[in-house]
């Protein structure tokens, strides 16, 4: 009878332990997922309407570059990428793997969450800097990452920011063996074909990918600096979002006539080299400008003003990067 009664408590106590790690494979986010769309039940009772948009998407593949300005041979090849991406998920097919590179803040991220939206995937944003600090549970944490991905029918879009810092070359660079291990266990789930998640890297280097890496990349897609026409659009898609229709419950803010055309095209030339990123954070600093005024008003000398303050503030900037690199080649000679 004593067998028996520990026979049960034992094998209470090893159905208890697999539940509990399925309940946390399934709805716990992992440690390395930074944001994610993908809801715990209780989330989705709460919140019924956007689940359920957000579980079937629009299927629209135009709508993942909403809001989203580039050139146009650009916006051409994403919206391939985001019609097959959707084809995929509807046929239940394997899905390719996809490199975004190029400067910061040209939208890459904005594109990776725009796809997984509208095909339906829930989106997970991991860092590639998060590895590291987390030592010899990083093996751990992939494995979890990867479990999770796989308990949902819905799939996930892995979106790996930053991915040179995580998944570097291991012939040439010099990792610790917790780096080592933790990107041969990301090979290792990442090996063969899956219709459970699809892997977006981004990265600003992506010379310095394992060769493995490269290996598991199915398609690639450059995102450059936009240029004069994408910059035109930009601002002004970004003073009718902060200037002529600011947050709800804000001032509304008096934009001068004499911001017209001749200024918009002037403040266009003058941002040659910014990113889409820069020029939104221009139009948050015009905002902010206005708003630093008694009737929230801005004219031509503020508009202009701003700017000049900006470009200082990029070229300080730069010669900050500069004298760091310069810094760091004495230190390793």
């Amino acid at each position: 009878t004593l067998s028996l009664i520990a026979i049960g408590v034992y094998g209470s106590k090893s159905f208890l332990g697999v539940a509990a790690r399925f309940v946390e494979a399934r709805l716990g986010k992992p440690t390395l997922v930074r944001e994610t769309t993908r809801k715990s039940i209780v989330q989705m009772v709460k919140s019924p309407i956007s689940s359920f948009k957000l579980a079937f998407g629009t299927g629209e593949s135009s709508a993942a570059l909403k809001n989203i300005v580039l050139a146009p041979d650009l916006t051409s090849r994403l919206m391939r990428v985001a019609s097959s991406t959707v084809n995929t998920r509807s046929n239940r097919a394997p899905y390719r793997h996809l490199l975004l590179h190029g400067p910061p803040g040209t939208g890459k991220t904005m594109f990776a969450k725009g796809l997984a939206r509208e095909s339906g995937l829930h989106y997970a944003i991991m860092t590639g800097g998060d590895v590291a600090p987390l030592g010899k549970d990083g093996v751990t944490e992939i494995h979890k990452l990867f479990d999770w991905a796989n308990t949902t029918n819905k799939g996930v879009l892995l979106f790996v920011d930053e991915a040179d810092a995580f998944l570097r070359k291991r012939s040439t660079e010099h990792l610790s063996e917790d780096m080592r291990n933790a990107l041969n266990a990301f090979l290792y789930r990442t090996g063969e074909a899956s219709s459970k998640f699809m892997i977006v890297y981004a990265s600003n280097q992506p010379e310095q990918f394992d060769w493995a890496i490269n290996d598991r990349i199915d398609e690639m897609v450059e995102f450059n600096l936009p240029q004069y026409e994408e910059r035109i659009k930009m601002i002004i898609q970004y003073i009718d979002i902060y200037l002529s229709n600011p947050a709800k419950g804000g001032k509304p803010i008096v934009v001068n006539d004499d911001i017209d055309e001749d200024v918009i095209t002037s403040v266009a030339q003058e941002t040659a080299g910014f990113s889409g990123r820069e020029i939104s954070k221009l139009a948050i600093a015009w905002q902010a400008a206005a708003y630093g005024t008694e009737k929230a008003i801005i004219d031509k000398e503020i508009f202009l003003m701003v700017l000049a303050e900006m470009k200082a503030s990029k070229v300080q900037k730069r010669s900050w990067l500069t004298q760091t690199e310069v810094d760091r080649m004495t230190l390793d000679n």
